[in-house]
């Protein structure tokens, strides 16, 4: 629910800085702004505070509570408001004013676009049509605290549940609903999981670990479609990795989506149906009632697209995060910065902290964004013992750079770094993440490693001294 509305307010009162978008980037400013004395409007579509999407893949796999994951939310105090379950529909930059779908119109002296990123959707045959363009029953995209909810109470014991997507979040997601004991299968188009973070012997170890839960992993596997059915009453399956034949199948070749089947979906609105299986391109259909679509993130640059900012991929910004108006801003999955879009968390907070920097500091000296170098880490419990994993930069090298690899089956270790004329341009770690801090301080300082260090001291020196 909505905060009440300030009282108006002169400009002796602070400044008016209105923020769009109410997740962890967004929150994280609105704090900053608000301690430094502005008067701050914060606009969040969710009806409730901010969270920590990293731990989502936690709440749905029963570890945590999601009242664990909840952030601290704007302190109370008559120039903070927290608009919440509002969304902006409109900005019009020369009133500067932000229109919300409530028809309240909100004056800013600085704006912050803080929108985040959509999960895509594929162009799957079955999948869309619906009233609103609503989701057949059963399929889930994975990206919000109202998501991980849905595939909690939807994941019980025995679900046949197909993840669409091996990226990261396609295999914290199988990860997650193997815990809670579905029959998971994973189809990822990709050749290897985790494609842009991993080497073929880093995604083998993974796969083996997933294979481990119980999951069934498929790769180089195209999805074309999926069944619908009018609900009903559960009733016995198929395990969920048995295939068959689907009815007049082809195979569309490239993976895009075929024309669908007039028999099979015009019959009825997709959101009255309930998913009953997945269709691959080669004609096989994978049982499921429950289907997660993790095939990635596109930047919500609509608000900013429509009032005539620059727009890419994302919402162009310059070091300043700047938008092509100087009194409209952009952080976090939303923005793009020298053609960059991260669509992660930690990049998304640095931008945060940057920008009020920006806006509340001397004038003069006004620090810059130069880019956010990430380092990714997962990991995935497990009864016996968890797998840890990192990678960081470049995991592939590139003609004549050196490449230092370290492997322990025993102790499922797996460790690889790439060193480019004396500096260290990229790692992957498997199992053991012991020397993962001095790796990521010496990749992320960028100066030239010790001269005369045996390079495979960089993975050697925490295997105590092997």
């Amino acid at each position: 629910m909505s905060q009440p509305a300030a009282a108006a307010a002169g400009p002796a009162e602070g400044r008016r800085a209105v923020i769009v978008g109410g997740g962890m980037a967004g929150t994280r400013l609105a704090r900053q702004l608000a301690a430094a004395g502005d008067r701050v409007t914060l606009v969040g579509e969710e009806p409730h505070a901010a969270y920590n999407r990293v731990l989502l893949a936690d709440v749905l796999a029963g570890r945590y509570a999601p009242d664990v994951i909840r952030l601290p939310d704007l302190p109370a105090a008559p120039a903070v408001r927290a608009l919440r379950g509002v969304r902006a529909v409109g900005v019009d930059r020369a009133a500067r004013r932000v229109r919300c779908d409530d028809g309240r119109a909100v004056p800013y002296d600085v704006l912050v676009l803080a929108t985040g990123a959509a999960p895509v959707l594929p162009p799957l045959r079955g999948l869309s049509g619906g009233a609103g363009g609503a989701l057949p029953a059963g399929v889930h995209a994975f990206r919000t605290l109202a998501d991980c909810l849905a595939l909690a109470e939807a994941a019980t014991a025995g679900t046949a549940a197909v993840v669409v997507g091996g990226g990261l979040l396609g295999v914290s997601a199988a990860r997650a609903l193997a815990l809670r004991g579905a029959r998971v299968v994973l189809a990822q188009q990709g050749e290897r999981l985790m494609e842009r973070h991993l080497d073929p012997a880093a995604a083998g170890l993974l796969r083996g670990h997933l294979e481990e839960l119980g999951v069934e992993v498929h790769t180089g596997c195209r999805v074309r479609g999926v069944r619908t059915a009018p609900p009903q009453p559960p009733a016995a399956g198929r395990p969920a990795g048995d295939t068959a034949p689907a009815a007049g199948g082809g195979d569309a070749g490239d993976g895009s989506a075929a024309p669908a089947d007039p028999a099979r979906t015009a019959s009825a609105d997709p959101a009255a149906r309930a998913v009953t299986g997945v269709e691959l391109a080669d004609g096989y259909v994978l049982d499921a009632r429950l289907v997660v679509l993790a095939c990635g993130v596109r930047p919500r640059a609509g608000l900013a697209r429509d009032a005539g900012l620059g727009v890419a991929e994302g919402v162009v910004v310059d070091d300043e995060l700047r938008t092509t108006d100087p009194a409209v801003h952009a952080i976090g999955d939303c923005a793009e910065h020298a053609g960059v879009l991260y669509g992660l968390a930690a990049p998304a907070l640095e931008q945060a902290d940057l920008l009020a920097r920006i806006l509340t500091g001397p004038a003069g000296h006004t620090p810059r964004y130069t880019g956010t170098r990430v380092l990714t880490r997962l990991t995935l419990p497990a009864a016996d013992r968890p797998l840890d994993l990192a990678a960081f930069g470049e995991t592939e090298p590139a003609p004549g750079d050196d490449v230092v690899h370290l492997a322990d089956a025993t102790r499922r270790v797996y460790r690889k770094v790439v060193v480019r004329a004396d500096r260290l341009v990229g790692g992957i770690l498997l199992g053991d993440l012991g020397p993962v801090g001095a790796l990521a301080r010496a990749w992320e300082g960028g100066a030239p490693l010790p001269a005369g260090t045996p390079l495979h001291h960089l993975l050697t020196d925490h295997l105590g001294g092997s």
